[in-house]
């Protein structure tokens, strides 16, 4: 531990909502709600189960669109696949991370794999919402598809804290994820007796996510478990979390940072734009085909 930290305090803890995406499948969400309508630069954070699916009832998101921002899927169970109009294809397995900037337009769909619907099993994973600023918005579309076996792994001095550093950097291990505005995404796991202090540049927006157990957050040991989001203040430039003596399971949590962009919001479903006529004009390029369209042979 650092004693050159000025830990963080607690903002808030917000309770997830329940609730069907796509073509069916179901997420837990923190956010967006009333209330909380971003944690500026980030617009939205899915968990998609963990769900158990018997042989043909997994789901997924059809093709649809996006503009203006970035959407981040990290799989932790199961098997998806994406196709689009860029003609871009890929499949995502447990551990795996696909980091894809719609920028200026793009038509994709996120399914499980054929071999996954026809044989079930389990589903889990985050989809993360990523602003865009001003300036990049209309980029031209990419993709960075990350296998597990390229995202680091950080381990702190006493062993009990590991970190898959999946954007910024954790224990001094860097990502190798290329984002456009500082972002720190980390997969932490603390066993019990842990204490954790991670640092982040100053002024960003900063939250937890537990995925299972519960822990104590900022000075303050405010507690928070499983499907709680903690949301911190940004004053200091580190936060601390821990983990009892006493807990009978670790603590698994995606902690989330980022340098707010603190500009207009337009938003209408898949397009994230800074004013209301750029809404417009994003509908209109959809409609006339502008997206382009998934093509058939990499189906």
């Amino acid at each position: 531990m650092s004693e050159n930290i000025s830990i963080r305090a607690v903002a808030g803890v917000v309770q997830s909502l329940h609730q069907t995406e796509g073509a069916g499948f179901e997420v837990n969400r923190p956010f967006p709600r009333h209330g909380i309508l971003q944690v500026d630069p980030f617009l939205l954070l899915d968990e998609m189960g963990p769900s158990v699916h018997g042989p043909g009832e997994a789901s997924g998101a059809p093709d649809h669109p996006h503009r203006g921002f970035e959407t981040v899927t990290y799989l932790l169970a199961g098997e998806m696949e994406h196709h689009d109009s860029q003609g871009n294809h890929g499949v995502l397995r447990e551990g795996d991370v696909q980091w894809m900037t719609a920028g200026d337009g793009v038509i994709h769909s996120e399914m499980p794999t054929r071999g996954f619907q026809a044989r079930g099993g389990k589903m889990h994973g985050f989809q993360l919402w990523v602003n865009l600023p001003a300036a990049d918005k209309r980029m031209r579309p990419r993709y960075q598809d990350v296998a597990a076996t390229r995202i680091p792994t950080a381990l702190g001095k006493d062993g009990r804290v590991s970190v898959r550093v999946i954007a910024g950097e954790a224990f001094g291990v860097r990502a190798v994820i290329d984002t456009r505005i500082p972002i720190t995404y980390l997969h932490a796991t603390l066993q019990p007796g842990a204490t954790w202090e991670q640092p982040l540049p100053a002024g960003s927006n900063a939250f937890a996510y537990l995925i299972s157990g519960s822990g104590l957050f900022g000075a303050e040991k405010t507690g928070a478990r499983k499907s709680q989001m903690v949301v911190f203040d940004n004053q200091g430039d580190g936060v601390r979390i821990a983990v009892p003596d006493d807990a009978t399971e670790p603590l698994s949590l995606l902690l989330i940072a980022g340098k707010p962009l603190a500009e207009p919001l337009a938003r209408y479903g898949p397009f994230v734009m800074n004013t209301e006529r750029e809404i417009v004009e994003a509908i209109e390029d959809y409609r006339a085909g502008r997206f382009g369209k998934i093509p058939v042979e990499i189906r």
